[in-house]
Parts: structure tokens; sequence; C-alpha cells
């Protein structure tokens, strides 16, 4: 019985989708605090997007999705790597935020971000990335 499903299954093709801004690898760690703007424009390029509340963060997004055969796209990872400058336009903080469990998640300090501003502004992001269904 499963040999004859196997069959018609065995042919079926993942591909995988990814959408907006890709990290290179290693590009992170070239990022110490106190990095210029001037730094983080060179190591990682144009944001998508740039928040000037409570101090200017660069937002760099991407989605990625699987979609088999023909059944529809799958969402399997989102990300925005978020860079916090000071008032003197330096590095404070950085930030790679997908989802875990549901949640948002900051994979470099392994924390979920408390409520405040910053995460309404995540959960927009997240929510503008949410694929349609």
């Amino acid at each position: 019985m499963l040999g004859a499903l196997g069959g018609p299954l065995g042919g079926c093709i993942t591909q995988t989708y990814q959408r907006g801004y890709v990290v290179p690898e290693g590009a992170l760690e070239q990022i110490p605090l106190g990095a210029s703007q001037e730094q983080v424009l060179i190591v990682l390029g144009t944001p998508s997007t740039v928040a000037t509340i409570s101090g200017e963060v660069f937002y760099y997004i991407s989605q990625r999705t699987e979609q088999t055969s023909f059944l529809p796209q799958k969402e399997v990872d989102r990300r925005v790597v978020a860079v916090y400058f000071d008032r003197s336009r330096k590095v404070e903080r950085l930030a790679n935020y997908g989802i875990k469990d549901g949640k948002i998640f900051d994979y470099i300090s392994r924390t979920t971000p408390s409520g405040g501003q910053e995460q309404s502004m995540l959960g927009f992001m997240f929510r503008i990335l949410r694929p349609s269904r």
C-alpha cells in the first residue's frame, strides 16, 4: 500500500522562494557596536526600510517560502534584521528577528521583545510580509 502512494509522490518537486534581503554569511559579525551608519551601509547595503521613531533604525526584511508541485506556497521563515543607532549615528544594538513558535524572536540575543513601540513596528512588518491566503 505504501509503495503505491510513494510512486506518485516521488515525482513531487519542492521549490524554495526567497523574497527581500538576504543577509550575507558572516555579515552581522562585521558590524561591531559603535560602527558608523556608513560602515553598516557598506557591509549590508541599503535597508528595506528605515524608522526614525526613538532614534534611527535600519530594517532588512526577508521571507522564505516553499512550494511542493501543485500545492500552495507555505511560508517557512520570515526575518527582520534591525540595526539600532544612537543619536550620534553609531550602532547601539543589532537584532535578528524571526518567528519561533508563533512569536517574534531575536535570534542574536535569543529573547522575545517586550511590549511597546518596537514590538508594534516589528509586528507590523511581520504582518505585511504574511502571504495572502
